[in-house]
């Protein structure tokens, strides 16, 4: 794995070697990963792992014809071999009038942010197994646990360089921590399993493993027992862990190609009162030790904290410079790409801003609802946002939180959850999309 300056003079020299052998533009991405990680099961070693490697891939243009191309050979030879074969394809493919590199002007021309994602570290694989054993053992520990799917722990460090033809050439380093625990609680028919997890790009930043494999073992059990339900209309609250899904709903609502393909539910959403006055979203790509920060997008272009929905109101798409053409709007600087094919459009780190109520001011309004804390399946139609899943979780009956449900469904359309989304106090940073836990006052809920 290469370091970020010499990252960048890779992708900066490919794309130089493509200009002088034909192509009328070129950009290159380089990615370069170490990573390892321990599995221990009731006590016990299962699996210990390290890998390392790295991949470049090109993009080449030829008039509004392009290609792309990626290996895991870097030798001089290799490459060069790499260019004259995508140059080949580009020759062949057909003509996309929207496909192109980012203008020149726009391209990110500033010294990059200081996110602070590297701590430097390469951890002993002792450690990673101790921090593995440590999250396993306080969740076996637990009364009512009698089963183990294991612990694990891992660690890893990368390296992204890009460049461009239009000049642009930038290069980050982040490395990353991950620690997680899964267990099963009760026996026969009536066992149930969960888990608890946890990552951070810093190490000193990573929940204790005790903490982990406790809140594994506690969700288990907590299951047990689950009870049924009447089918009707109730309140329905997202705990953080899948309230995220519902954000993820939209994120791919409001992506530039959803919307240049009209296959979004959202096609008229632009500028309208999506959500209620109290909601608003935020991208931050410059969050310190975020997971998904970012000093540039992946076309080379600048970026920049926003909201994406703002008191309520959807104030615009994630466009990637393909999409932005097609739409007729400038790119947002959200491009997202790997080191093979052509880019896509996401966010950074997103969350939902706390509401006014806390969780537990919510639950205590509920006459009947459900605290969901798991969802299944894939009952989401994103053309016109009806909305289907299987979930389980808890019920709220008379203001407080009562047993276990499971094997229900609930279902409505995200147009209508979004209007009438309350989000409570309880937000926490803890991933790439982050929400406090979402009340949606009314869905349908029924037996699976």
């Amino acid at each position: 794995m290469l370091e970020t300056a010499a990252a960048r003079d890779k992708a900066a020299a490919l794309v130089d070697m493509a200009r002088k052998k034909g192509a009328d533009a070129a950009d290159a991405a380089y990615i370069g990963e170490r990573s390892q990680g321990v599995s221990v099961r009731m006590g016990a070693l299962e699996d210990l792992h390290r890998s390392e490697g790295e991949e470049i891939g090109l993009r080449v243009f030829r008039g509004q014809k392009s290609a792309s191309i990626a290996s895991s050979d870097l030798s001089k030879d290799a490459l060069a071999a790499l260019i004259d074969r995508a140059l080949a394809m580009a020759a062949e493919a057909p003509e996309d009038r929207y496909a192109g590199l980012a203008p020149d002007e726009m391209l990110f021309r500033g010294e990059p942010a200081d996110l602070d994602l590297d701590d430097g570290g390469d951890p002993d694989p002792s450690l990673l197994r101790e921090r593995a054993l440590a999250a396993e053992d306080a969740a076996r520990a637990i009364a009512g646990v009698t089963n183990s799917n294991g612990g694990s722990a891992s660690a890893s460090a990368s390296t992204f360089a890009f460049a461009t033809s239009g000049g642009f050439a930038g290069a980050t380093r982040a490395t990353g921590y991950s620690c997680s625990a899964s267990v099963v609680a009760g026996e026969g028919g009536s066992m149930q399993r969960d888990y608890g997890w946890h990552s951070a790009r810093h190490s000193a930043d990573l929940e204790a493993p005790e903490e982990i494999g406790t809140r594994a073992a506690s969700r288990a059990v907590a299951r047990l027992n689950p009870t049924r339900i009447k089918p009707g209309v109730m309140p329905i609250l997202f705990d953080p862990r899948v309230a995220t899904t519902l954000i993820g709903h939209l994120i791919g609502a409001i992506s530039g190609s959803a919307i240049a393909r009209k296959s979004s539910f959202l096609l008229d959403a632009l500028g309208t009162q999506l959500f209620g006055k109290r909601v608003t979203i935020h991208d931050d790509p410059f969050r310190k030790r975020g997971l998904r920060s970012r000093a540039f997008d992946g076309e080379g272009l600048p970026v920049k904290p926003m909201d994406i929905v703002a008191e309520g109101v959807l104030t615009g798409w994630l466009a990637e410079c393909a999409s932005a053409r097609q739409l007729g709007i400038a790119p947002t600087g959200h491009a997202v790409r790997g080191v093979s094919g052509s880019p896509g459009a996401g966010p950074s780190n997103l969350h939902v801003q706390p509401g006014v109520r806390s969780r537990e001011e919510m639950i205590a309004d509920i006459g009947q609802g459900i605290l969901v804390t798991e969802l299944i399946g894939q009952g989401v139609n994103g053309v016109t946002g009806d909305y289907s899943r299987g979930a389980a979780g808890f019920l709220i009956s008379n203001g407080e939180l009562g047993p276990a449900v499971a094997e229900i469904t609930i279902a409505s359309n995200l147009k209508q959850m979004f209007a009438m989304l309350e989000p409570a106090s309880d937000l926490r940073f803890r991933r790439g999309i982050d929400s406090p836990t979402l009340l949606v006052p009314e869905m349908t809920v029924a037996s699976a």
